[in-house]
């Protein structure tokens, strides 16, 4: 069971509640796709951490193979080859690895090494297995990284994981969701909240993903993103009180099921909500 948790922009509360979520389940998968900054870790603070490195296959050329052809060249759509007094130069940044270059050079000129872009942390706290993806500084794309967490957690579809996902809607949230069985948005309770609401909300729609929203920083009064959930047909799945307590907490890098049974019912009830969701969709689709 994968349960991806979303949110328009960081600071929003999306690592709180995965965070948290994934504690409240005792023996659950915490996932960090935050590549750019994670920072699940901070809270989780796991043991007996095994690393590996993530590599990237970029082409190199040799020079003296290189008939000049241009194959390369018209063959890379990405525009990662030039071709700069008779040598075929190659971007780094700009290379999706895809290898196209080395199969249509039939002068064997391009082969392909490996480019270091990252690593996979993975640790045990308190009885959850914590995978952590973080990129190098400087790099582009955290999508192979994003990638090979997803793979590893293949092995581990009996148990419930929990996918922190990249703040916003770009590539790197898309491959975080791609194998989701239910998506989480969370949201604040302003109007800039609802604009970042609107931006995963379009996106899971996309992608035809069962969802459902959790307001955050509730105050008493108007709600500007509960009522655009009502507006749109939006399922409520939950709501976590503008709290200084919980505030402190977090900025403590404590996590709060762990502090306070009464933080440990809420976030428990919003766990056990989305996995009733998640059974009603696989019982109306095996009706269907």
């Amino acid at each position: 069971m994968n349960i991806a948790v979303l949110s328009g922009k960081g600071g929003t509360g999306k690592t709180l509640l995965s965070v948290n979520m994934a504690a409240a389940s005792k023996s659950g998968v915490y996932i960090d796709c935050d590549v750019e900054e994670p920072n699940g870790h901070l809270f989780f603070k796991p043991e007996n951490l095994e690393i590996e490195d993530v590599s990237v296959k970029i082409p190199k050329v040799e020079k003296s193979l290189c008939n000049g052809c241009r194959k390369c060249l018209d063959f890379c759509k990405f525009n990662a080859i030039a071709y700069i007094k008779n040598t075929p130069i190659i971007f780094d940044d700009v290379c999706h690895s895809c290898g196209g270059c080395s199969i249509v050079c039939k002068e064997n000129a391009i082969s392909e090494i490996d480019k270091n872009i990252g690593k996979i942390e993975k640790g045990i706290s308190g009885g959850i297995d914590v995978y952590t993806g973080i990129l190098n500084t400087g790099e582009v794309s955290g999508v192979p990284i994003i990638e090979k967490l997803l793979e590893k957690n293949k092995g581990l579809e009996n148990r419930l994981s929990i996918i922190d996902c990249p703040p916003g809607s770009a590539c790197i949230v898309m491959e975080s969701i791609k194998d989701a069985d239910y998506c989480i948005l969370v949201a604040e309770p302003t109007i800039f909240g609802v604009h970042n609401l609107n931006m995963v909300y379009e996106l899971v729609t996309l992608f035809k993903k069962p969802f459902g929203v959790v307001l955050n920083k509730c105050l008493d009064g108007k709600n500007l993103a509960e009522e655009f959930c009502n507006q749109n047909g939006i399922k409520i799945i939950g709501r976590i009180p503008f709290d200084k307590n919980l505030g402190r907490l977090n900025s403590d890098a404590k996590i709060a099921v762990r502090e306070s049974e009464k933080y440990k019912e809420l976030f428990t009830s919003i766990l056990e909500t989305v996995k009733g969701e998640i059974a009603n969709e696989a019982t109306s689709y095996i009706e269907r």
